[in-house]
């Protein structure tokens, strides 16, 4: 199940972190980056320019100029990154079956039975046109 498109770099722990910050906010610099993540893991502000060098490349954010000023924000919500994340690994470790993914979820307590049963009553719903 490979598309014809090359699928985006994951995201490293760092990147992760950052994208946090832009997830948060509408836009933010790299000044603005650097002091949100500061407490968990401290950079210069270049180290941070360079991250989001690095992610603009990945087509993960985009930025703006305002005066002399880089200004970044997201181009993708969490759920849409991880979604794409999520087939990568489908596609990669579990030869694009969805099914042997989630079974091996719940054989490894990933998923319990409880979300499995929510999870069956919404593909329930989507499959009668109910969508929530």
């Amino acid at each position: 199940m490979f598309s014809g498109r090359k699928p985006r770099k994951a995201l490293s722990e760092l990147e992760h972190l950052i994208m946090s910050v832009l997830w948060q906010r509408a836009s933010a610099t790299a000044e603005d980056v650097r002091l949100a993540v500061a407490d968990r893991h401290p950079m210069k502000e270049s180290t941070v320019r360079t991250m989001l060098k690095r992610l603009e490349e990945k087509g993960y954010v985009r930025h703006t100029v305002d005066g002399r000023t880089n200004v970044y924000r997201g181009l993708e919500e969490p759920q849409s990154v991880a979604a794409k994340a999520v087939r990568q690994i489908i596609d990669r470790l579990c030869g694009g079956s969805v099914e042997q993914l989630l079974v091996g979820m719940v054989a490894n307590d990933v998923v319990d039975e409880e979300e499995l049963e929510r999870l069956a009553q919404r593909i329930a719903r989507r499959k009668g046109g109910k969508e929530e």
